[in-house]
């Protein structure tokens, strides 16, 4: 005979009843016949002895026990059961009670906990369910492990939970295999913990190696995210000059030094004999001429032979491939950062929809440790607050057009003249020197006169743009973006005017090269030919410091971008020190002495310039990128100056300037910065392929020279040391007339690209609106619905409150009579259809009578439900039918 699902007749005589916090409710309102049934043992076989072994299996697991919801026919009891009058008056149970459920199903995780470490640690056998049950549980821990960051609790619930889950996890993990099985999964497991704590030490330990990290860190909380992105910059730099530097440092320098011929074997690698006497001077070295001129840091110093040494390294060829390589690699990193950068960064998009909101939630930097900087943060968010209602006015505002269009005009026109004055002043100043140059004792001015300008014009040109700029009355943010641009055209102007005029000394000692030639030639043939030698002895060779030289013009153009870089970096640590430092020094130790405030008002401590810094640091940089090909250590020298300026600068920022007064974030700039620094790769780009493609190399010096170009060196190569066939391939690919079908095909690729993005945008931007839409249709919806809610709350309230009234009317009206007089009338109510069967079960009317609450209304809802029971429907008909 089956057994019933609420049948307790299984249970065994020795099991004692659940505690309350562990289990069971409901089990209280069993009746006695129940109790005496379950006393009785099982026969041993019977389906009660199968279901006692499963539940006790149960117990051990740790599971809880059926619920009255889970038992259909104690429920089914509970329900029928009718309610007492001391269940009714029962007011409703609170929210105290809520822990005592939580305290229950803790004591249950312990029980659970408990059986499972019982049974495998104890070295039982699991059976296949257990180890199914054991394998859910696992996978739960770990999904709630997985998920525990989005899980809206408290932080302590959080910790709690989260190292339950992870012991439970690591206790019980191994326990899924069997045997041998077992061991292994156990091992995999463990090996599988080991290498993820591998990965995550190694992630800390490179993190703790790359350079500066924590002196940058200390930076960023001391004056915010926008001060830290020019030293993040400033690293960036320092890592591609010293790849840079490997590659040109190990394909050119080291070849020719070890393989190459000697220093004052051949002329080119000797100083002359007019210039040994004062080579070594310090005055003469400062200015990169004497033995630095002639050594491997300059384009003059290496020789044109094809192979060089043992290892037949092409020398020639490297060095060409070299310099192209510097540009590509260069190219390849500036794009591959903006691409990162824009993949990383959030879009901004159309933010005008929910400003106040953006600025509210997302202004904050939580990078900054300062008290200084977060006050200064928070007056940045307020300043902020009041620029967006001060732009929503200014934007209704009228203004007198003409008079503004006047002034920005004006502005513009004065800024224009400044910056051909600067460009004018640099050519003259060149065109002095290339005269200077041709003098004997010139003073130390003459000389570094190209270079001081240039510093000078850099450093006083952006305070008087600045100037100009207030005639415009821009916004803030619009007027920044004009004083960048103009700093940008000053530096850009003043370099190339700077090459311009050198090209013009260039094209003047190319047209005396012939000459020059010739004279060397003719020297040459007149000590080897002389009269007067005596034929049986051999003539020995002319030693090189005597030979003619040519003007070597790559070399020359070489020194003059390693002076402007030294000059450039002399001058700004000078103006760290004596502006900022010197400056910081004064205020802090003047302000007690002094007739007003220092720090408050005049000249007060320096901010830190990150645009002038940054624009400084990028067209320092394209001097690099023009110069390399003429001085290959000028790289070397670069990453010394980055090195040098990386500590420098942190000290100064530290020690002499204060934080902004309004912290801008940096996200916004990284791609401007990158912006910038591939325009000037572009434009430092275009000097060198036109000497490379149009101006013949130097007769006499280089590794190009005896060549009418220097990429000659790729067809000699291509010819001497490839198969023809592969000759005559790249002859054909250097036709023009596939070379400019395959540039517009680029252009026309370029343009395709260009316009998919813009129509990904444009949808991007109609989904944005929609998703906006649909928010605001969401929105407006729940508000309706919300506003009905409410309605009907109110409208049952106030016919809870009318039948309450009434029911309390009823009931005194129903005080006087007896009892019997009661029975009688539920008599009368329940009509000749009722059984009397049924009306031995009809209770008195005092006991059925609802006291607070509306008929049908449970103390634990807050709806009023359809009455049920018939007898409560007569005995409330009974009830109204009362005489008054």
């Amino acid at each position: 005979m089956m057994q019933r699902p609420g049948d307790r007749s299984g249970r065994r005589p020795s099991r004692k009843p659940a505690p309350k916090a562990e289990g069971a409710p409901g089990r209280r309102g069993a009746p006695p016949g129940r109790k005496e049934q379950a006393g009785s043992s099982p026969k041993p076989g019977s389906p009660a002895k199968k279901q006692a072994e499963r539940r006790r299996r149960r117990e051990e697991l740790g599971e809880p026990e059926l619920s009255t919801a889970d038992r259909p026919s104690q429920g089914r009891r509970k329900e029928d059961r009718r309610p007492s009058f001391k269940e009714k008056r029962a007011p409703p149970k609170k929210e105290k009670e809520v822990p005592g459920k939580e305290e229950m199903w803790k004591g249950l995780k312990k029980h659970r906990s408990s059986s499972l470490a019982s049974s495998a640690t104890g070295g039982e056998s699991l059976s296949e369910e257990e180890l199914a049950q054991i394998l859910e549980q696992v996978e739960d821990k770990k999904k709630l492990i997985a998920t525990m960051r989005s899980k809206p609790w408290p932080m302590a619930k959080k910790l709690r939970e989260l190292r339950e889950a992870q012991e439970f996890v690591e206790k019980y993990e191994g326990a899924l295999g069997k045997g041998k099985g077992k061991r292994l999964y156990a091992y995999k497991m463990l090996m599988a913990k080991k290498w993820v704590k591998f990965k995550r030490d190694f992630d800390n330990f490179k993190t703790q190696c790359i350079p500066w990290e924590m002196k940058i860190k200390d930076i960023e909380s001391h004056f915010g995210s926008s001060v830290a992105s020019y030293f993040i910059f400033l690293r960036w730099m320092y890592g591609v000059n010293l790849i840079l530097f490997g590659l040109i440092f190990g394909l050119v320098i080291i070849p020719e030094v070890l393989m190459g011929m000697p220093y004052g074997s051949i002329p080119r690698k000797t100083v002359p004999r007019a210039e040994q006497e004062k080579a070594m001077d310090f005055s003469v070295l400062w200015d990169f001429e004497g033995y630095i001129k002639y050594s491997a840091l300059f384009y003059g110093y290496y020789n044109n032979q094809r192979t060089i040494g043992w290892l037949r390294y092409r020398l020639p060829m490297a060095y060409f491939m070299v310099g192209v390589s510097v540009f590509g690699y260069s190219l390849m990193i500036v794009i591959r950062s903006m691409a990162s950068n824009n993949q990383g960064s959030t879009s901004e998009g159309e933010s005008d929809n929910f400003t106040f909101s953006f600025k509210m939630f997302t202004s904050w930097d939580y990078l900054i440790g300062n008290s200084e900087t977060a006050d200064n943060k928070y007056v940045s968010i307020t300043t902020s607050f009041k620029e967006s209602i001060v732009d929503e006015q200014e934007s209704n505002k009228e203004e007198n057009i003409h008079l503004t269009r006047f002034l920005r005009v004006l502005a513009n026109f004065l800024v224009i003249c400044c910056l051909c004055g600067s460009g004018y002043l640099i050519y003259f100043v060149v065109k002095r020197s290339q005269e200077f140059s041709k003098m004997q004792n010139v003073g130390w001015y003459e000389r570094n006169e190209v270079e001081i300008v240039m510093s000078l014009l850099g450093m006083f040109c952006p305070p008087l743009f600045e100037t100009i700029a207030a005639l415009e009355n821009y916004h803030p943010r619009i007027g920044l973006k004009w004083q960048l641009g103009r700093i940008f055209a000053l530096f850009l102007g003043n370099l190339y005017t700077f090459l311009l005029a050198l090209m013009d000394d260039v094209r003047l000692k190319l047209s005396n090269e012939e000459t020059i030639k010739n004279i060397t030639h003719w020297t040459l043939f007149n000590y080897y030919n002389s009269s007067g030698w005596n034929e049986s002895v051999p003539r020995p060779p002319l030693h090189p410091a005597d030979v003619p030289r040519g003007s070597c013009w790559e070399t020359a153009v070489g020194i003059e971008f390693m002076r402007l870089t030294v000059s450039d970096m002399l001058v700004t640590y000078i103006t760290i020190l004596v502006g900022d430092f010197l400056r910081a020094c004064f205020v802090r130790f003047m302000n007690y002495c002094w007739c007003w405030d220092l720090e408050a008002g005049f000249p007060s401590y320096a901010e830190f310039d990150i645009s002038g810094n940054v624009l400084g640091l990028i067209f320092n940089q394209g001097m690099i990128w023009m110069g390399s090909f003429y001085a290959p250590g000028l790289v070397g020298i670069n990453v010394l100056r980055l090195l040098t300026s990386m500590y420098f600068q942190c000290w100064a920022v530290m020690s002499s300037n204060v934080p902004h007064e309004r912290v801008f974030k940096a996200s916004r700039s990284n791609n401007f910065y990158m912006g910038l620094l591939l325009l000037v790769l572009f434009l430092s780009l275009l000097p060198v392929a036109y000497t490379i493609m149009s101006l013949p190399p130097s007769f006499d010096c280089g590794p190009f020279s005896g060549k009418n170009r220097m990429y000659d060196v790729i067809q000699e190569t291509i010819e001497n040391d490839f198969p023809t066939f592969l000759g005559k391939i790249f002859a054909f690919l250097a036709n023009p007339g596939l070379i400019i079908p395959a540039i517009l095909l680029m252009f026309l690729a370029i343009y395709y690209l260009n316009s998919v993005s813009k129509s990904l945008s444009r949808a991007n931007a109609q989904l944005r609106k929609k998703i906006q839409v649909l928010r605001e249709v969401e929105k407006n919806h729940k508000s309706v619905k919300g506003r009905a809610t409410a309605r009907d709350s109110e409208d049952t309230a106030k016919g809870s409150t009318q039948n309450a009234t009434q029911l309390q009317l009823t009931k005194e009206g129903a005080t006087p009579h007896s009892a019997g007089q009661s029975q009688t009338l539920d008599k009368k109510a329940q009509g000749p259809g009722t059984s009397s069967s049924a009306s031995e079960t009809v209770l008195p009317a005092s006991q059925h009578l609802p006291v607070s609450r509306p008929p049908g209304v449970r103390p634990d809802s807050g709806r009023a439900r359809p009455q049920t029971h018939p007898w409560r429907s007569a005995s409330a008909k009974s009830a109204q039918r009362l005489p008054r």
